[in-house]
């Protein structure tokens, strides 16, 4: 950033509107000293001094700036370059204004999409990782065992896609289900019967990842979240 402090800087005709000229005058001095997104500019009336402005009217110019995405301002704090950041909702404060249904069709337009990416890049590793998990799952001696080991094996598909990006919105996504009220509590003299139908589907959903088959992957994923959505709808036993 340039020094500011005892240098004017003009760039507007004489005879220009005020208003006009002042912006004309601050884009150039933005333009001069090559400043990064989110840095910060001076404070007003240093910036107002080396433009050789009022404070009224380099506010008028810093409004319609910030009102065209070129700066954006915080009350306490100053002027920042860029566009204002998105204002991203605390986890839990969307966990209180959503529901499971909510949770469920966001998770069968996202998920399968994960499971596609997975085929395509899981890395022997990868495929490692999910069977020892799916053995898990199957060995599990309480519900509450098992739904560590599904949460883990759900987990390790978005791992498997080798996008951080896509791996955070899991997370993120995964952390909204987990604080809304999932029906009916477990017990934890309980398990998972032999048939349970998550085993068959998590089976073929690792099958599908290891032959590289996308769309099976994404259909395997699909079908399986398909299943625990209508045993929340109508549930014979508590799903997760």
């Amino acid at each position: 950033m340039s020094d500011v402090t005892g240098k004017r800087f003009s760039s507007a005709q004489p005879d220009a509107d005020p208003h006009q000229a002042t912006l004309v005058q601050l884009r150039a001095w933005l333009a001069n000293q090559d400043l990064a997104a989110g840095e910060r500019l001076p404070p007003e009336r240093e910036l107002g001094d080396v433009l050789g402005v009022s404070r009224g009217e380099l506010r008028k110019a810093l409004a319609a700036l910030e009102a065209e995405g070129q700066l954006w301002r915080h009350v306490g704090k100053g002027t920042f370059v860029g566009a204002r950041p998105m204002n991203v909702l605390n986890l839990s404060e969307i966990g209180r204004i959503t529901n499971p249904a909510e949770v469920m069709r966001t998770r069968l337009l996202i998920e399968p999409l994960i499971a596609r990416e997975a085929a395509l890049h899981a890395t022997q590793a990868h495929l490692d990782a999910l069977h020892v998990c799916v053995s898990r799952t199957h060995s599990a001696t309480s519900w509450r065992q098992y739904e560590a080991a599904d949460n883990e094996l759900h987990r390790l598909v978005a791992e498997a896609t080798e996008n951080r990006l896509l791996l955070a919105l899991f997370d993120a996504l995964n952390a909204v289900r987990r604080t809304v009220v999932w029906g009916m509590l477990r017990s934890g003299n309980q398990k998972p019967p032999p048939n349970h139908h998550s085993f068959e589907e998590h089976d073929r959903l690792i099958s599908a990842i290891e032959r590289r088959d996308l769309d099976a992957a994404g259909k395997a994923m699909f079908n399986h979240l398909q299943v625990v959505q209508q045993k929340m709808v109508t549930p014979a036993m508590p799903e997760s």
